[in-house]
């Protein structure tokens, strides 16, 4: 004899609708409102910080040395190397010119050399390689170039999903932007960042103008009015006012 208590079909049935009905109740499920398309230009084409390499073309001019443009050109690039450069900076010199411009690169490498010396970049910062040239014929420019970290956009630019003309109904009915858009605009911010860790931190405050201040002060003192007097006249200069 079955000891088990006998149960019918419809009691059966309802024990395992409660139990699917539990189990929905505790399934992880991503809940998501709206739509998925990302709307804001920021998050379709977001800024990230990346490791990317700066050169500098010098092309060699006259019997090979470095005219005013082309020094001015190099010392603003040491300067960016010696205070973001990683690791070395590297000088290309083109191998396989022709014979008449062999003599003036060498003499162009040498006048970056002493330029490089002469800006505070030591002997082992530099290191001389050489690449072949496609063409003798053509110009082939002497290249600097280093290691930073630099400001770009993480996606590419110029890629449109959906067609401008026709598109599908479903994308045009939501009016939503085209993926594209903005992408431009965040290279051109992101490629006028000359600190790029200005966008992941702010800068402390710099030093206070405390002669200003003190005068400020005084003034406040005496019952009077701290604030400068300025006009758009063309005649008033802001020293001229703050000195008052």
């Amino acid at each position: 004899m079955s000891l088990l208590p006998f149960r019918s079909p419809v009691a059966i049935l309802a024990s395992i609708a409660l139990a699917t009905a539990l189990g929905a109740c505790r399934a992880d499920r991503a809940e998501t409102t709206g739509s998925l398309y990302p709307a804001d230009y920021r998050v379709r084409h977001p800024i990230v910080l990346a490791d990317a390499t700066r050169s500098l073309d010098v092309f060699v001019t006259g019997t090979g040395h470095v005219d005013p443009r082309q020094r001015a050109d190099i010392e603003a690039f040491l300067l960016e190397f010696r205070r973001y450069g990683r690791g070395t900076l590297i000088l290309d010199i083109p191998r396989g010119v022709s014979p008449s411009q062999g003599a003036a690169v060498e003499r162009t490498g040498a006048a970056i050399r002493r330029l490089g010396a002469d800006n505070g970049i030591g002997g082992r910062q530099m290191i001389v390689t050489g690449y072949a040239v496609a063409d003798p014929f053509l110009a082939a420019p002497l290249r600097l170039s280093f290691q930073r970290m630099e400001a770009k956009v993480a996606s590419q630019c110029g890629v449109w999903p959906q067609d401008l003309g026709v598109g599908s109904p479903g994308f045009s009915s939501r009016n939503e932007a085209h993926w594209n858009l903005g992408c431009a605009m965040q290279a051109n911010v992101a490629s006028q960042v000359a600190d790029p860790v200005d966008l992941v931190r702010g800068r402390p405050e710099g030093r206070i103008d405390s002669i200003r201040r003190t005068v400020d002060i005084n003034k406040l003192r005496e019952g009077k009015d701290p604030s400068t007097i300025w006009r758009q006249d063309g005649k008033t200069s802001v020293k001229s006012a703050i000195e008052n």
